[in-house]
């Protein structure tokens, strides 16, 4: 059932979120500190369904609307609220809200055993990159692979389409994954689809081989099930 609908609360909780989004909107994304206040009230808006005053439909709807760019950051910022302890929430306007998020996914990954005191110095102390490739690793338990950096450029017409894209991808592989990860799963996902009935049995296996990797080891098992018998 529905929580019962606390309107007076909804539009208290609702005109924060918006106030913090214009504040937000004027300052260098660096110095965003109001990013732990932001991930509390959306959760709030979400177990209260406060996107009814607004009559809308889901609870994605109105991220769509605050957030037309990206959802991915909302959600990020959520878990931060919901994984890190209250104890430190304070102190993490300190790394900035892409260093929290990752933070929330150590938290996760360890759950209890959550060291929070030792991450969050090294999310202090370690460049944003390299505090991201530490992270990865104490996840995968390997080390990070070989990277390159690809600019190329974007019309904003085309952001649209690559977000979404990239946000699909996102909630299929889980939000551990990179973008990189994302992007080459669409990739192999084409190339897998393009070669199915080309002359080309080697690109076909390789990006099926991809795919397959991304797969949690339970789905790869219930793939390999019917082929092993």
């Amino acid at each position: 059932m529905a929580p019962k609908l606390k309107e007076r609360r909804a539009r208290l909780v609702l005109a924060k979120i918006d106030q913090i989004l214009v504040w937000e909107a004027n300052v260098d994304r660096d110095k965003d500190t109001r990013f732990v206040e932001l991930g509390r009230y959306l959760c709030e808006v979400r177990a209260g369904q406060y996107w009814r005053v607004e009559s809308l439909k889901s609870f994605d709807e109105f991220l769509t609307r605050r957030f037309p760019e990206s959802r991915r950051k909302a959600y990020y910022l959520m878990s931060i609220h919901e994984r890190l302890p209250k104890e430190v929430r304070h102190e993490l306007k300190q790394v900035g809200w892409s260093k929290a998020a990752e933070l929330a996914k150590v938290a996760r990954s360890d759950g209890k055993d959550f060291d929070c005191a030792t991450w969050l110095h090294k999310a202090r102390s370690m460049p944003k990159e390299e505090f991201r490739w530490d992270v990865e690793k104490h996840i995968t338990g390997k080390e990070t692979e070989p990277y390159e950096l690809v600019y190329f450029k974007l019309y904003k017409s085309q952001l649209p389409v690559i977000e979404q894209a990239l946000e699909t991808a996102g909630l299929m592989l889980g939000s551990d994954r990179s973008r990189g990860y994302c992007l080459e799963m669409i990739c192999a996902d084409f190339l897998a689809g393009a070669n199915l009935q080309e002359a080309s049995p080697d690109t076909l296996l390789t990006a099926t081989q991809r795919m397959f990797n991304f797969l949690p080891a339970a789905q790869q098992q219930r793939f390999l099930e019917p082929h092993a018998a």
